[in-house]
């Protein structure tokens, strides 16, 4: 069985033998063998017995019905069916047989005439072993081309000569040249649209999925597949369906969720696609996501058979013990490549110079079809926009669309606090505004500076906060990511470290993978439950934990945007690892007079207090976090009674805060209070 090219199937009206002619020589072969047989009258529009060639010799013969037109469609599909899948002549012509039971109204009469029962109107096996040439037994095995390729079904298995022979109804409508997806492969597989034009880089991936699918096999039943890799889903679809297109094929998709797990189910499947995908014609995509060990194992045997060309869509290479073919990975694109996509899909949009394209191209990375996504709900917004113009726009609608898949891995923050809302000596304000302008001046410095080519690696911009729970880390990052126009992901690493080998790795490259798409802002709270002593290797376990560090901070160098390190226990730490680190920004323990500071900024200027100190209020001995929740916890208390907020009500909200830290007020940090 093998592809041909679509043009074989186009109408050949009048470029040789139409499908109406082959039909035509088949019944009359009908008509010579009842003839010859001697049976009952003739069917109305059969030739008369001596009309026929005494010796069979009946092809030129031509049927006089006028049922079927002169100019019918050519045999350029018939032809395609007999290469692709093997026919013989006696097959090709059973094939004609039962098409015209479907197209040519005497035809039921005249098999009735030709096997001499009435009741027989209609083509069977036995018929056709009398009636056509070269006739042989094999042609109705379950596992020879009409019954294996379900091109022909008999009505009742039990009787095999006798049954009614039909001709598969997707098979007749593709002779009369009206291709279509099988009725019984909806809702399995979904039609993959060709990209209207593709980077360089990515249709040079398609490139080799194409070529790919020509030199994958060393035998006629070698399965032709292509596994492609990396990126996001839509793009692997892209390129497939770009190397489809450039074989003359179509594209459909599905799930390996939807292959079944039970054999024959599954080889009815593989089938009836492999059918499909040459009456058609058509590439199969299989996408691969987390798959048990059943619906592994059936992938595995669903593709093993695959003939016609698939590819194998994963954001990883599947685990299994079956070579997939060759192997694309579907290339990152550089920063003209980005450009260059930014710039088309923002063609038409105003006020969108080639700077703003630059800034936009430095902190987003994302895959073609998002970025036109992102310009079409720019062109949308656009025209009913007061506050923002064009750049702004499409900086919001890169966020938006960077956004997605990141929801899940961390806690997203769209940040609202500003300088003005941060309590820290002047020393610790100056890196973090030094932090902000290594993210902000990135296109200039790297790309129009040159530095990315001098320096190649290590370009990520990284930073270590050290400080006690409440200092302000999480306050100091959400003011730089306001600054920078981001959104701030807080990622817990205790929740990504795992105590299965190679786990947090891939937790981890899941979160970066999802934040280089937008650059956002990215906190890794609680550090310690990662970092650590590890200069001395004891066992396995502690040399693991050096490679899962190495690799954290192996991708926050390589990462686009920020990515912030916290944690309470900066001494525990390695010096070889804080030497990775380019800016360690310490949170001390706020003193009394910026305690004070902090408690006259968390009070809202509307709120209705009476003989509030934040002098008194500063002698409690707690940070910045605590001294939040205690002015929240108070002006609940107030508002509980019905009365403006006072010393008192904070005494109160100060010592349940206590209890949640296990500590005890002490006269001295009370008094005057009440």
């Amino acid at each position: 069985m093998g592809m041909y090219e679509p043009g074989d199937a186009a109408d050949a009206r009048g470029t040789g033998p139409t499908l109406t002619a082959e039909i035509r020589r088949v019944l009359a072969r009908l008509d010579a063998h009842a003839a010859r047989a001697g049976h009952g009258a003739r069917a109305s529009g059969a030739p008369e017995a001596g009309e026929a060639d005494e010796a069979g010799e009946a092809d030129d013969a031509p049927a006089q019905s006028g049922a079927l037109v002169a100019a019918g469609p050519g045999t350029a599909p018939l032809d395609a069916l007999v290469t692709c899948f093997g026919l013989t002549p006696f097959e090709r012509d059973l094939v004609l047989l039962t098409a015209a039971h479907e197209l040519e109204p005497t035809t039921a009469a005249r098999c009735a005439a030709a096997c001499g029962d009435p009741e027989r109107a209609y083509p069977t096996f036995s018929l056709a072993l009398a009636a056509l040439a070269e006739p042989h037994w094999s042609a109705l095995t379950p596992v020879a081309p009409l019954r294996r390729w379900r091109i022909t079904e008999l009505d009742d298995d039990s009787r095999l000569t006798a049954s009614r022979l039909r001709l598969d109804e997707r098979v007749l409508h593709f002779l009369l040249g009206s291709p279509y997806l099988d009725a019984r492969l909806h809702g399995r597989l979904r039609r993959t649209p060709v990209p209207e034009a593709l980077p360089p880089s990515y249709d040079l991936a398609a490139g080799r999925v194409a070529t790919g699918w020509t030199s994958g096999g060393t035998g006629p039943d070698a399965p032709l597949l292509v596994e492609v890799t990396g990126g996001d889903q839509h793009s692997r679809a892209d390129i497939a369906a770009a190397a489809a297109a450039r074989s003359g094929l179509g594209l459909y998709a599905m799930g390996a969720e939807d292959i079944p797990t039970e054999p024959v189910e599954r080889d009815r499947l593989a089938r009836l696609w492999q059918r499909e995908a040459i009456l058609l014609p058509a590439a199969l995509l299989v996408e691969v996501g987390e798959l048990d060990r059943d619906q592994r194992a059936a992938t595995d045997a669903f593709l093993a058979g695959a003939a016609v060309p698939v590819v194998v869509s994963s954001e990883d290479p599947p685990r299994s013990e079956r070579q997939h073919g060759a192997r694309v990975t579907v290339p990152r694109l550089d920063d003209e490549e980005q450009l260059g996509l930014w710039a088309d899909a923002f063609e038409d949009v105003a006020d969108l110079g080639p700077s703003e394209l630059r800034s936009l191209v430095a902190q987003f990375q994302l895959p073609p079809h998002v970025v036109r996504s992102a310009a079409a709900a720019v062109r949308r917004d656009l025209p009913h926009e007061d506050e923002l113009d064009a750049a702004g726009l499409a900086w919001r609608a890169g966020l938006d669309e960077a956004r997605i898949g990141m929801d899940q891995l961390g806690r997203r923050i769209e940040p609202q606090a500003g300088w003005s809302d941060l309590v820290l000596h002047e020393r610790q304000t100056g890196v973090l505004r030094e932090i902000v302008a290594h993210v902000r001046q990135r296109p200039t410095v790297h790309q129009e500076w040159g530095f990315a080519s001098t320096l190649r690696r290590g370009l990520g911009v990284t930073a270590l906060f050290a400080g006690g729970s409440g200092t302000g880390k999480t306050l100091a990052a959400e003011v730089m990511a306001r600054e920078l126009g981001l959104d701030l992901f807080i990622v817990d690493l205790s929740q990504v470290v795992s105590k299965y080998i190679g786990e947090t790795e891939k937790n981890l490259r899941r979160v970066f993978d999802a934040a280089e798409r937008g650059g956002a802002l990215l906190l890794f709270d609680e550090a310690d439950a990662l970092f650590g002593k590890r200069s001395e290797v004891k066992d396995s376990h502690d040399r693991y934990a050096n490679l899962e560090v190495s690799y954290l901070l192996m991708r926050m160098e390589a990462y686009r945007g920020l990515a912030i390190l916290t944690t309470n226990m900066k001494k525990a730490l390695d010096n070889a690892f804080l030497r990775r680190i380019r800016f360690v920004v310490d949170f001390p323990f706020p003193a009394e007079h910026e305690r004070a500071e902090i408690w006259r900024r968390v009070l809202p200027p509307q709120a209705p207090v009476k003989d509030i100190d934040p002098e008194l209020l500063a002698q409690l001995t707690v940070a910045g976090g605590s001294i939040r929740n205690i002015a929240l916890s108070g002006a609940f208390l107030a508002a509980e009674e019905g009365d403006r907020l006072q010393m008192r009500h904070m005494l109160a909200a100060a010592r349940t805060e206590y209890l949640k830290l296990e500590r005890s007020l002490t006269p001295t940090e009370v008094r005057g209070w009440v």
